[in-house]
């Protein structure tokens, strides 16, 4: 684990050291994701400390903008696909919304929470922890599933991929590893750059 006391210097070398340019997050991206982790952190929020999930909705859906960090073992541990909601906009995510029925994507943190068997199968639950911004997650059921219209596979006869009602779904054959890694507890950060929720979110600005 990288060790200063600078949570600035920490980001900067974590997003050098797991080589995650080259792997298409964008240097701002994970700098928001780790700042708020470490807050997350320090206010002792998370249980499962050393994951950090980020999807990165800036990207294309055909790209694998889905990374799961162990930031404690300096290691990137998957990436993956992960579908927008189809209110959020085609192959390119560009509208957001905390509402029910929007159909749309929610920007922000959350903590991962515990799995059951739905009709979609294994699932993850989300505590949304950003008030206006994705508070209703749990209201709303926004989990993390598997899902047919997302992967490999399904790119191959279609030219972006697949949309769900605003839950961050995985490939189907990707779902049960994804969930084991970050279930329980584990900081997750839904990030595009609009200005209104990076300048009213207070985890990144508390």
């Amino acid at each position: 684990m990288v060790k200063s006391t600078d949570d600035g210097d920490n980001s900067a070398r974590l997003y050098e050291d797991l080589q995650l340019a080259a792997m298409g997050l964008s240097k701002q991206a994970f700098a928001y994701a780790y700042k708020g982790y470490q807050h997350l952190m320090k206010k002792q929020r998370l249980s499962n400390r050393s994951i950090l999930t980020i999807c990165d909705l800036s990207q294309s859906s055909n790209k694998k903008r889905l990374y799961i960090l162990d930031i404690e073992g300096d290691k990137l541990l998957l990436t993956s696909y992960v579908a927008h909601g189809r209110g959020s906009g085609g192959e390119y995510a560009s509208r957001f919304s905390n509402n029910n029925r929007s159909h749309q994507s929610s920007l922000g943190f959350y903590i991962t929470s515990s799995t059951y068997y739905g009709e979609n199968g294994l699932s993850l639950r989300l505590q949304g922890l950003e008030p206006g911004f994705n508070d209703r997650a749990a209201r709303r059921s926004i989990v993390i599933h598997g899902a047919a219209y997302i992967g490999d596979e399904y790119l191959q006869t279609n030219k972006f991929m697949g949309r769900s009602y605003g839950c961050p779904a995985v490939p189907r054959d990707e779902c049960d590893e994804i969930i084991d890694l970050i279930k329980n507890g584990s900081c997750l950060f839904i990030y595009y750059p609009t200005k209104k929720y990076l300048h009213r979110s207070k985890i990144l600005n508390g």
